[in-house]
């Protein structure tokens, strides 16, 4: 694959993972009332724990935008990967089985994992 084409999908599927992690980031960081309810009454975790998590997302989301950081790079897509995988294996534990809202959220990863592979394929060229 061609070096533009790799630097193409990777900022693509960086900037639709990073617009996905950060919009569920932004309302947890403001603790509204559809994160409290989602987060605590639906999963059961503490209020507090709320806008601790939607901070660590933004700003793994900011370390995946900035070109460089390699090794933070690397703890931001792991953070965000469990993040997500956390998330979904939550909601499958509380509701005793698969929910489809939950399978849906596996659907984020995706573009995550996209932008993890592209991002590699970019770096291993650089070296």
């Amino acid at each position: 694959m061609k070096p533009k084409t790799v630097n193409i999908l990777y900022w693509a599927f960086t900037i639709l993972f990073g617009g996905l992690m950060a919009f569920s980031a932004i309302p947890n960081m403001l603790s509204n009332d559809d994160s409290i309810k989602f987060l605590h009454d639906m999963l059961g975790y503490p209020v507090y724990f709320i806008p601790f998590i939607g901070t660590a997302k933004l700003l793994g989301v900011i370390a995946l935008l900035i070109p460089g950081l390699k090794k933070i790079k690397e703890w931001a897509y792991a953070g965000l990967f469990f993040d997500l995988a956390g998330a979904v294996y939550s909601g499958i534990a509380v509701a005793k089985g698969v929910d489809p809202k939950m399978l849906f959220m596996l659907l984020w990863i995706v573009p995550g994992i996209l932008s993890y592979i592209f991002w590699n394929k970019k770096m291993s060229r650089h070296q």
